[in-house]
């Protein structure tokens, strides 16, 4: 082989690596950049301050516009009244239909429940199915909500990059950023999650301030968790209190308890554990109004009971005449909606 020949293999190898080098950090810069926290955002550190408590209500507008709002909370309430396979499937394709009516004319409402109906998809049957899932564009509107500054839009962005869908990588170190900044404007289901980050760091005081921060919103599985807590804490007339908060603020986990320990067989352990210390027993009239909640939130999770207290106190209360469950239900909002 003759020098020419040498020199051309060696600037061909030459342009090779290069070409191979160029690739391989373009690769890498563009790794770096996708996997970098987002602007705005700080990456979460389990051993770093607490948050302090909000409201997602804050970071919310302050007008909401009563048409949407009316079209949308009635598409809402139908979609509710059923379980998912009862529905026909013209009865889906009109709540979608105005659930669509309500996001385009700007109730963020309707915006969310829009973007969990992608998320999940709209009809379990065959015959009643009116939407497939596109995890696409349940997570481009919960972006639109990261822009306008909305703590449930940050959530939700970021269990999409904790589970990698809708066009967000994984990343748990982002997933953790989004969530930190979702408990910072108030999201409940966020300050849970940071509350159990919190727990499994062995710090106690700060899973107690997040579950705290949830509490106050009227956020049901923070309630229930306290409950626990205060059971473990041996503390059985504040955990039973919690629960019936839990129930007032609509868990379904607070709501089984209730009616267990009041008098189904499962629960008697826990009856002779916690009620009879307490002086209670078995009471068959409240397992009956508990297990009846019960069952209508198994239909309808988004309910509310805020007159709980009056139509089923805790004992040693008299109870009252009970009507059914809608006694106990938070009434019609009076004035203009809110958030």
């Amino acid at each position: 082989m003759n020098s020419n020949s040498k020199r051309l293999g060696l600037m061909v190898a030459v342009v090779l690596l290069t070409a191979i080098a160029i690739y391989y950090y373009i690769d890498y810069v563009r790794y770096k950049a996708m996997h970098a926290i987002p602007p705005g955002l700080s990456r979460f550190d389990v051993t770093g301050p607490v948050p302090s408590c909000d409201s997602w209500k804050a970071h919310m507008p302050t007008v909401r516009d009563p048409k949407p709002y009316r079209i949308y909370i009635d598409a809402r309430n139908r979609w509710r009244s059923k379980i998912a396979w009862q529905f026909t499937k013209d009865e889906l394709t009109q709540i979608l239909a105005d659930v669509r009516t309500a996001a385009d004319m700007g109730d963020w409402g309707a915006r969310a429940l829009l973007s969990y109906f992608y998320l999940h998809g709209l009809g379990p049957l065959p015959k009643n199915k009116v939407l497939d899932q596109d995890e696409f564009k349940s997570v481009a509107i919960a972006r639109m909500a990261v822009e306008a500054g909305q703590a449930w839009g940050y959530y939700d962005v970021g269990v999409a990059h904790q589970y990698g869908y809708g066009g967000a990588y994984y990343d748990l170190d982002i997933a953790w950023a989004y969530y930190l900044k979702a408990a910072e404007l108030g999201s409940p289901y966020a300050q849970m999650a940071l509350a159990e980050a919190y727990l499994h760091a062995g710090r106690m005081d700060a899973e107690a301030q997040m579950l705290q921060c949830a509490y106050q919103q009227g956020h049901g599985p923070a309630a229930s968790q306290l409950a626990r807590i205060a059971r473990l804490d041996r503390k059985y007339l504040e955990s039973l209190r919690l629960e019936q908060d839990g129930l007032r603020f609509g868990s379904k986990e607070s709501a089984t308890y209730l009616f267990l320990i009041f008098g189904g067989d499962e629960g008697t352990m826990f009856r002779n554990e916690i009620l009879v210390p307490l002086g209670f027993g078995a009471d068959p009239e409240r397992y009956r109004r508990y297990k009846e909640i019960s069952d209508a939130l198994n239909v309808n999770p988004d309910l509310r009971f805020g007159r709980l207290d009056s139509v089923l106190p805790l004992p040693p209360a008299e109870l009252p005449e009970w009507r059914g469950i809608q006694d106990a239900m938070d009434p019609e909002p009076a004035g203009p909606p809110s958030y």
